[in-house]
């Protein structure tokens, strides 16, 4: 079954590399809490059939972890905290706030690779 555009009430399909601000509380522990911009790392083969996709919050904390990757979006810098990625339901998705710069959405996907690879 396709679920391409189904989930949310019609909305586009997800891309890899959009940013959206998501709701990710209810949260425990150390997880990065509230409504934040996050990057989307599932691949669009994932974000076109499930319900379910894999992000990245956006931080402006600036920590230079190694499992971090600094990005500027809409004139913020911070990093794509790796460290805190997780699945979510596309429902909690706000709505998009762009993509990120190609060079900046390489070096999220290399050091994905790096960590799991």
């Amino acid at each position: 079954m396709d679920l391409a555009g189904t989930f949310a009430r019609g909305r586009s399909p997800v891309k890899r590399h959009d940013v959206y601000l998501v709701g990710l509380d209810p949260v425990q522990g150390s997880e990065i809490a509230r409504l934040r911009p996050c990057v989307i790392v599932s691949p669009d083969e994932l974000n076109n059939r499930l319900r379910t996709i894999i992000i990245a919050p956006l931080t402006s904390t600036r920590r230079q972890w190694p499992c971090r990757v600094a990005v500027t979006f809409k004139g913020v810098a911070g990093e794509a905290a790796l460290d805190q990625i997780r699945a979510i339901d596309k429902t909690r998705l706000a709505r998009r706030l762009g993509t990120l710069k190609a060079s900046e959405a390489a070096l999220v996907t290399a050091r994905l690779v790096e960590m799991f690879g």
